[in-house]
């Protein structure tokens, strides 16, 4: 069975199937929420504008999960002559549900745009992206609207989606997907890490697009959006780096047991502050094979030891030689971040744990010296006692900040986007010069 392992990788493999677009009048266009990040890495290694394609389904009055027909921005409004009479939906029905419907797509189009004019797809090509199709009912509901919003060609891409399903699609001119399996249960099943995917964190997405666009850059220069191969210990780990011009300051994340460099919620934090003019250099610590052995992900001396590496590494490059230096960690990751912290004393400006287990950190805490935010859940109850308990511990400069009503991972509404605030603050606070600071601001 083909599997991703999150949707970045199925974005940057979609991206290479629909190479053939390059160059050419598209748009991509993302299926909120979890088709956006998806679209995201698609948009940027086409160099092609990226936008959201917004739809809602009208569902039967009595039968609401049997869709008689589909709205889309723009007053478009897609229905199925067929269902509409089998069901015997009057008019007044119809009218009363496509009224709920279109409130609630106007609200989700203006809270992903933030006041931005959807793109235009007059005489365009439309490549519409989800993380998969299952029925593909929404996906066919979107090129129905793509078509009526002007566009000259649409083009439906997905990761995956059952064979049967790919190949009577009809709705699309063209239909790219990486795999199609005959035996199919569910989109999910094909991720290694399929989290569910918030609205802050299209909106972030969507917001790094556009300035990408309105800059004039298809994509950061080579040299500062990178993946890169750092040599420590005697293996090799692998990370991305992304670097503003110029670059001033890096953070460094050092993520937990049971995820990587391409977690979803560290990439949102990295790109808010990313866009706050701080660098960023996401890192998985151990190799795969080592990752297969649990003990590794909680031997911190090991972990802060390869910490302390990469920053040395940091230092040996060009570019960074200059760059105060930032952690961010996340569970065990926290705690190899401020034992690293610890041992390299005023090397590292700022740390900055998200739901972290900085008592991992065991009797070197008080030797801490960067400035410190332990940022917890309000109802991970066991983490937030284990953190207040690493804060009493430490000495330098630190604050414990509570995400009310947040759980482990934040995934709830508007959590994370709390988190990434915080973390951002806290560190053009820390990492940057008075004179930076104040030439641009601390929010993007």
């Amino acid at each position: 069975m083909d599997v991703f392992d999150n949707r970045i990788d199925a974005g940057r493999q979609l991206a290479a199937r629909l190479e053939p677009l390059r160059g050419t009048d598209i748009v991509i266009l993302g299926l909120p929420r979890g088709g956006v990040p998806v679209a995201a890495e698609v948009a940027k290694a086409l160099h092609a504008p990226l936008d959201v394609i917004v739809v809602r389904k009208l569902g039967v009055p009595f039968q609401p999960e049997v869709a008689m027909g589909a709205i889309g921005e723009g007053g478009v409004k897609v229905l199925d002559a067929r269902v509409l009479r089998m069901a015997r939906v009057s008019d007044a029905d119809l009218a009363n549900v496509e009224r709920l419907e279109r409130a609630t797509l106007e609200d989700r189009s203006a809270r992903f745009r933030r006041g931005r004019d959807r793109i235009d797809l007059t005489g365009r090509t439309a490549v519409i992206v989800d993380d998969g199709i299952a029925t593909g009912s929404t996906a066919r509901a979107a090129c129905q609207v793509a078509r009526r919003l002007g566009a000259a060609r649409v083009v439906l891409a997905v990761p995956v989606g059952p064979k049967d399903t790919v190949e009577g699609f009809t709705e699309a001119d063209e239909v790219v997907c990486v795999a199609a399996p005959s035996q199919f249960l569910a989109v999910g099943y094909h991720y290694r890490d399929f989290s569910p995917t918030t609205d802050d964190e299209v909106i972030v997405l969507l917001d790094a697009a556009a300035r990408r666009m309105q800059a004039g850059l298809a994509s950061e220069a080579a040299d500062s959006d990178l993946d890169v191969v750092i040599p420590v210990d005697g293996v090799t780990v692998e990370g991305h780096l992304r670097l503003p011009e110029p670059a001033t300051a890096v953070v460094v994340f050092a993520h937990g047991s049971g995820s990587s460099r391409h977690s979803p919620r560290n990439r949102f934090v990295a790109d808010v502050l990313y866009e706050a003019g701080l660098g960023t250099l996401l890192l998985d610590l151990l190799t795969p094979g080592e990752e297969a052995n649990r003990a590794n992900v909680f031997n911190i001396e090991l972990l802060a030891r390869r910490l302390g590496a990469v920053t040395e590494w940091l230092a040996a490059r060009q570019e960074t030689a200059g760059c105060t230096i930032g952690y961010f960690g996340a569970s065990t990751g926290a705690g190899a971040a401020l034992r690293a912290a610890g041992e390299l004393g005023e090397r590292i400006s700022a740390v900055v744990s998200r739901g972290g287990r900085p008592e991992l950190a065991g009797p070197i805490l008080p030797a801490v010296t960067a400035p410190t935010l332990l940022i917890v859940g309000g109802a991970d109850t066991i983490v937030l006692d284990l953190n207040r308990r690493a804060q009493a511990e430490l000495r330098c400069e630190n604050r414990l900040a509570v995400v009310a009503g947040a759980t482990h991972l934040f995934e709830e509404p508007g959590a994370l986007a709390e988190v990434a605030i915080l973390a951002r603050d806290w560190f053009v606070t820390h990492l940057r010069s008075d004179d930076e600071t104040q030439s641009k601001g601390s929010a993007p």
